[in-house]
């Protein structure tokens, strides 16, 4: 049975290498700047968080829905989107999408063309591109917290 990390091993390799978080901040904004919905990101985010295994982005995105009006019945039930009539139809393609490029490698085909078409029925062309750098991005993020062990509640860094 593995014990709950109780410390990071290390902190957080951007707050470790010279000049690493400014451009990763810099591209989170741009994203957020090409017409997204907020709460469409922050879903995304809670959601690939989930797939990862990230504790820390799970509870800091749970938190950011939460401050930023959501339902705790959407909060609670991302992870069970399908099955929750609490989704829209354009939230549920930015989640089936996020969780293909989260999944690269569950399938030969990782992000079939329907779920690509269901995104961009939904989103224009700007809207998509920022979700798929939303995409990344929290990817990346929970990639780098999970491999040092961020703790949930520890706060940044």
């Amino acid at each position: 049975m593995q014990t709950a990390i109780i410390q990071p091993r290390m902190k957080n390799p951007v707050m470790v290498v010279p000049d690493a978080l400014q451009p990763l901040l810099d591209l989170g904004k741009a994203a957020r700047e090409a017409g997204l919905p907020p709460k469409t990101a922050e879903l995304i985010h809670l959601r690939a968080a989930q797939i990862n295994g990230c504790s820390y982005c799970t509870e800091m995105h749970s938190r950011e829905l939460r401050n930023a009006g959501e339902t705790d019945e959407r909060i609670f039930t991302v992870a069970a989107w399908r099955e929750a009539p609490y989704f829209t139809d354009p939230e549920r393609a930015a989640l089936a999408l996020t969780e293909a490029a989260t999944r690269l490698n569950d399938r030969p085909d990782a992000v079939p063309d329907e779920v690509f078409e269901e995104a961009a029925r939904h989103y224009d062309e700007r809207e998509i591109s920022a979700l798929i750098i939303e995409i990344a991005l929290i990817n990346f993020w929970t990639r780098l917290n999970v491999t040092v062990g961020q703790v949930a509640g520890s706060g940044q860094g």
